[in-house]
């Protein structure tokens, strides 16, 4: 299986002509859209996203990610092998979430043009012309080591992401995701809420901390865990990112009533 991810939305070609040059390498193989809305050139989403869908995917699954505002410049084309299966795409953070999570086994430069579209690539569309056709190959079962040079894993682009920080009355934190709803993603784990009363304090707002949007009136904001297993602000049946003009990186706090 291959899934896809890009900031390419839906009017254009361009996720269409990558299936077709996945399919002509490798007809057989199932391909799975994660998303194609990421917003243009957001990293920061792409990465959010990738590293919360991975784990419904079987292993050996190919993640094929493509939000890629240095293309044709100097960050790398990269593929990469982990515990459950294989990321192709460009090394500029996207894969850093997941490999949180899930160290690398190996990682290689799509330094080989045998597994390329054509030997000499566009300089604006490397998904088309590197980064699928490897997914496609990868799926149909040639071995990783033949893609291209080696690297070292510690040598990746990591996103400054900082994680959340422990303090005296709760848990520092920060905005790392708004999604089509609005909704106010932090990178606070919900495991640290479980069984205990809970606020968060965000843009001079205190919000409680509940279970599921209908436990506050329509209009209102909450703090909740979501099915992704992040804290997060919401606004039952609201726009909790336009309503309250919390962004992205904005600070919160977490606090626990005794």
């Amino acid at each position: 299986m291959i899934t896809m991810l890009s900031d390419f939305g839906d009017r254009d070609i361009y996720v269409g002509v990558m299936k077709g040059v996945i399919a002509e390498i490798n007809p057989q193989v199932r391909v799975v859209d994660l998303t194609h809305q990421i917003p243009p050139q957001n990293i920061a989403a792409a990465r959010f996203c990738l590293m919360n869908a991975y784990p419904y995917f079987s292993d050996g699954t190919v993640h094929l990610a493509v939000v890629d505002p240095g293309v044709g410049g100097t960050r790398r084309a990269i593929a990469v092998q982990f515990a459950n299966g294989f990321l192709v795409g460009p090394d500029n953070g996207t894969f850093s979430g997941l490999l949180s999570q899930s160290p690398a086994l190996a990682v290689v430069e799509l330094t080989n043009p045998d597994y390329w579209r054509i030997s000499q690539p566009s300089k604006t569309f490397h998904g088309r012309d590197i980064f699928a056709p490897v997914a496609a190959h990868l799926a149909k079962g040639v071995p990783f080591q033949e893609l291209g040079n080696p690297i070292n894993s510690a040598t990746l682009v990591q996103m400054d992401i900082s994680g959340c920080i422990l303090t005296e009355t709760g848990i520092a934190g920060s905005i790392q995701y708004i999604d089509h709803f609005g909704n106010l993603v932090t990178n606070i784990p919900g495991s640290y809420v479980q069984g205990k009363t809970w606020y968060v304090k965000a843009a001079g707002l205190t919000i409680t901390g509940s279970e599921t949007y209908s436990d506050v009136e329509v209009g209102e904001a909450i703090a909740l865990v979501e099915s992704h297993g992040w804290v997060e602000i919401a606004i039952n049946r609201g726009n909790a990112h336009s309503q309250l003009q919390i962004h992205l990186e904005d600070t919160v706090e977490l606090a626990f009533e005794s």
